[in-house]
């Protein structure tokens, strides 16, 4: 890939991330901040997991997704237990409440999305899912996650880049 064509998706993915907060955001009626829904989400695909595994999973630090949790568990849509292997580990999953507000708010954005690409064909549609997986696969393989995971470090805890 040419400079120009990495600059030009850099650019175009920042700019769709933004697009899609403010569009997907406006159907957004939890009340959580994006950073929470984002932790329910991660927690719905991996399941009951260590804190320190899920941190991993968002590339965030684990003082930062601590006081995340909290929010969560004190909401009522995560539940925190000792792990029974080793009772110094909290293991965290998503609770009945957490669960049916990520299906209530799946479904508000799959609404709200599918309005908006109301011209698109199926055919369309399909080939941004690919497209949008394969770039997700690529961005979430182990070196880019290390490399992530080291600029989240480097950054003390900070999400951005």
């Amino acid at each position: 890939m040419q400079t120009a064509t990495a600059e030009d998706l850099v650019e175009e993915v920042f700019l769709f991330g933004r697009a899609l907060r403010n569009i997907l955001g406006g159907a957004e009626t939890s009340g959580l901040p994006p950073a929470l829904l984002g932790v329910l989400h991660v927690l719905a695909t991996v399941g009951e997991c260590r804190q320190m595994e899920l941190a991993s999973n968002l590339c965030v630090s684990q003082s930062s997704l601590s006081r995340q949790i909290a929010d969560l568990v004190e909401a009522g849509l995560v539940e925190r237990h000792a792990d029974p292997e080793d009772g110094r580990v909290s293991l965290v999953r998503l609770s009945e409440s957490g669960t049916e507000l990520l299906r209530a708010n799946r479904e508000r954005r799959a609404e709200r999305l599918r309005t908006l690409l109301g011209e698109w064909s199926e055919e369309e549609a399909h080939e941004a899912v690919t497209s949008l997986r394969r770039l997700k696969h690529t961005f979430m393989t182990p070196p880019v996650r290390r490399a992530v995971s080291d600029a989240v470090s480097q950054n003390q805890g900070r999400t951005h880049l």
